[in-house]
């Protein structure tokens, strides 16, 4: 069972690819992210649609996919309600021997499995995640600074640009072997996102699990695994800003709480104390250089590092306890499955 003494070279492993989508404000999303997995020069094994807790999209899904030259398992959440749940669900129906997630607002670059399954040729890897470009309506905020873009789901300044072991990854654009959900069990829920409720950080609760339960586990980030990623027009305002940063501080905080604070908060330390300052400068730096706008980045960089402290520091105080994670694989229903 340990992916470390395995046979296989990375070129004969099977990925399957779980999609999760709750809402039909996303159905031309969801239509794309298919598209672009069928477009792939290696398709996925297997493509698995996780409907959470909708049973007229649910239906939906089942229509389109019946015209699909992939194979595609439509599934419902047969957890709580909530993104943790529906991964967890996806888990449980991916046959392969990788298991990679896609957001239902994602699409997948040209060779992203190909280039995916390549980073699995060394043994000691158990995960590997990649790069996600935002999408946004027109333009970004001029205030909005790219140190910051994990707050719509992208890369941001300060990840690695080349191929290089991580804490966790982006949840828009990671996998991880099968054997990982057999070790250390699923998603944890009561911290992953809820609809369009801004929290998060289940992914890097599972991934700092794995890290402890065995220490010698490689997760590798590879900026050549990448996606699109669309950037609602929700997205786009400075109150959200805020209040993603809020609720990652909350999240972290119940990360903490489970896993201690001197993992949950590793790559935070470093972020905070360099990656931030630095992106600071830059903004005055700008200002100097005649782009206005530079300031309102600075301020919008120190702003989103107050609110996500004060979300943490909120969420220790209230002492809130995550969902245990499910020990084994969660049964589904076969008559919920489309092929």
């Amino acid at each position: 069972m340990n992916p470390m003494t395995t046979d296989h070279p990375a070129t004969d492993l099977s990925l399957s690819v779980v999609v999760c989508c709750y809402t039909f404000d996303r159905w031309a999303d969801v239509v794309r992210g298919l598209v672009s997995l069928s477009d792939q020069d290696r398709r996925p094994d297997q493509v698995v649609v996780v409907v959470d807790h909708n049973e007229a999209l649910f239906d939906r899904v089942r229509e389109l996919v019946q015209w699909s030259e992939m194979t595609i398992d439509v599934v419902e959440n047969s957890g709580e309600r909530g993104l943790s749940g529906a991964r967890n669900s996806g888990v449980a129906v991916a046959t392969s021997d990788i298991v990679a997630f896609l957001d239902d607002d994602a699409a997948a670059a040209p060779g992203w499995v190909s280039d995916m399954l390549a980073a699995y040729a060394e043994p000691d890897v158990w995960g590997v995640g990649g790069a996600a470009d935002p999408v946004w309506n027109g333009t970004a905020p001029a205030w909005f600074p790219e140190e910051f873009g994990w707050v719509v789901g992208c890369s941001y300044t300060g990840q690695p640009l080349v191929p290089a072991p991580v804490r966790n990854f982006l949840g828009c654009n990671m996998s991880f072997r099968r054997e990982v959900f057999e070790l250390v069990g699923g998603f944890r829920e009561g911290i992953g996102r809820v609809g369009t409720n801004p929290v998060g950080c289940e992914e890097t609760e599972l991934c700092i699990r794995l890290r402890q339960a065995e220490p010698d586990a490689r997760l590798v980030y590879d900026p050549k695994v990448r996606v699109s990623h669309r950037v609602s027009d929700d997205r786009h305002a400075f109150r959200y800003f805020r209040a993603r940063c809020r609720a990652e501080g909350r999240s972290k905080a119940l990360v903490s709480g489970e896993v201690g604070s001197g993992d949950a908060l590793e790559s935070e330390r470093a972020y905070t104390t360099r990656v931030l300052p630095l992106g600071v400068l830059r903004g005055v730096a700008d200002l100097f250089r005649g782009d206005v706008s530079g300031l309102r980045r600075a301020g919008a960089i120190c702003i989103g590092l107050l609110w996500t402290t004060a979300g943490y520091v909120s969420g220790r105080a209230r002492g809130g306890r995550i969902t245990p994670a499910p020990a084994t694989q969660p049964a589904v229903d076969e008559g919920l499955v489309a092929a």
